[in-house]
């Protein structure tokens, strides 16, 4: 079984901001900078066979270029407890359109549709138990510069010894896009 998820990769100057910007924080573990990304769908376990048909499938989403920038800073809890710490993307609606064509290529694959509300986001830092305030952190708005995102990638997900590694298994973008390279 390998667990896979769906994402924007960040340009390097955009991940060297969120980097800088980090710390400050007692408790928070920090993600670095090869687990940066803003994620489309969380689609979890699933075989072999169904890793092949989810990167068929994903490859039929029509990609419409368009720009992105993050700002504002924004928590998840569970059970009342800050568990995540984050920036948010902006504009929002290209980005969750996106996400919808994804998520409607990976139905027709047999992965069962998104449930949770989409709150596009790159998760900055992790708590456990003990967090301390979150003032170390800049609370205002985390402004950086648009950038283009013209494609998407397939990533696998394994838990290390330091937290969660992700690899890129596959990368979509559409004809003469290009990528970050």
């Amino acid at each position: 079984m390998i667990r896979l998820f769906v994402a924007l990769e960040l340009p390097p100057s955009v991940r060297d901001g969120l980097l800088a910007a980090m710390g400050g924080v007692a408790g928070a573990r920090w993600q670095t900078d090869a687990q940066l990304h803003l994620t489309l769908r969380f689609i979890g376990e699933v075989d072999r066979h169904q890793a092949r048909d989810i990167a068929a499938a994903l490859g039929s989403v029509h990609i419409v270029p368009f720009k992105l920038a993050l700002g504002d800073i924004g928590t998840f809890d569970r059970r009342g407890r800050i568990d995540t710490l984050w920036v948010g993307a902006k504009p929002q609606g290209e980005v969750a359109a996106l996400a919808r064509r994804v998520d409607q290529a990976l139905v027709r694959v047999g992965v069962p549709p998104q449930t949770r509300a989409f709150v596009p986001h790159v998760t900055v830092a992790r708590f456990g138990r003990d967090i301390g305030p979150l003032g170390g952190f800049p609370l205002a708005p985390l402004s950086t510069a648009a950038f283009d995102v013209a494609g998407f990638a397939l990533w696998e997900s394994r838990m290390g010894r330091d937290g969660s590694e992700y690899t890129v298994v596959e990368r979509y973008f559409p004809p003469a896009a290009g990528g970050w390279e």
